[in-house]
């Protein structure tokens, strides 16, 4: 059973009590496939000024990432139904909101994470399209635009400025816009400034809105939302190798079969523990 009291009283901060949950469910910072997950809290990146008074101006915490637009939560539970016709891996998403490239491609303009990233890739970075380059575009991708993204954040969004500048000059291309990949565009609000978008990203966290409506999100993710019958109604179930406390791999005999659930799991993330 979660214990919500602390953050109730706000004896703790939102951001703690975020950091206790993901290590109660095995969450570290010293694995990239279990790396503490935080949420999307607002969904305002495009305004001169944020209003943290206004509801509007805050991501919906009680719907996944696949089902914060109308029109995409119905593709994803038609995905879900054509599944069940088809009578493969039944699921809403076949990606992941946390995965080991997912973090490096946030962190991937510091060391040792460029490493990482690019190891991951094969050796290099990525079509400079796909990199992480603007949190506008990212929250979009996620939310809305892209079915095969419903990743969520890492804490670093709400301490470190550093990861969203490039201070090593990496070369990390050249975007089909013409535009030339450097420092994380940011939305006007931050005036440009990565320790300014920290700030007001923190106090958002913070915020009494996110206070009141982050219980409905720790359910998705680390609660009783996470899995059954409440996630499938929730429209919040992924591909069962991400489940990986729940597989019995000790009862699958074929190496082959084993060796590809575990990659599948390494590669593409895995759920919490429930708590």
């Amino acid at each position: 059973m979660l214990v919500s009291f602390p953050r109730q009283k706000r004896e703790i901060s939102n951001f703690d009590y975020l950091m206790y949950l993901n290590t109660l469910a095995g969450r570290s910072y010293n694995d990239y496939m279990q790396y503490p997950v935080f949420p999307w809290v607002l969904a305002d990146y495009h305004s001169e000024t944020l209003n943290l008074t206004n509801p509007h101006t805050f991501r919906d915490l009680s719907k996944p990432m696949g089902a914060q637009t109308v029109e995409r939560k119905h593709k994803f539970i038609q995905r879900y139904k054509e599944v069940e016709k088809n009578l493969s891996a039944q699921c809403h998403y076949c990606t992941h909101y946390s995965s080991a490239i997912i973090v490096a491609s946030y962190l991937v303009r510091m060391e040792p994470f460029t490493q990482t990233f690019c190891s991951l890739q094969g050796g290099s970075f990525d079509v400079a399209d796909r990199m992480f380059h603007s949190v506008k575009s990212t929250w979009e991708s996620a939310s809305k635009d892209n079915m095969s993204d419903v990743r969520e954040l890492i804490p670093e969004f709400f301490y470190l400025p550093e990861f969203l500048t490039n201070a090593n000059h990496f070369e990390l291309g050249c975007m089909q816009d013409g535009t030339v990949l450097g420092d994380v565009q940011l939305p006007p609000w931050a005036d440009g400034d990565p320790h300014k978008f920290i700030l007001l990203h923190r106090q958002a966290l913070e915020s009494e809105y996110v206070s009141a409506h982050l219980h409905c999100w720790i359910d998705l993710i680390f609660g009783h939302k996470q899995h059954g019958s409440a996630a499938v109604a929730a429209v919040n179930t992924y591909h069962p190798y991400f489940y990986g406390d729940k597989m019995d791999l000790n009862s699958i005999k074929d190496p082959l079969i084993k060796s590809t659930i575990l990659g599948f799991i390494s590669n593409f993330g895995q759920i919490p523990k429930q708590v």
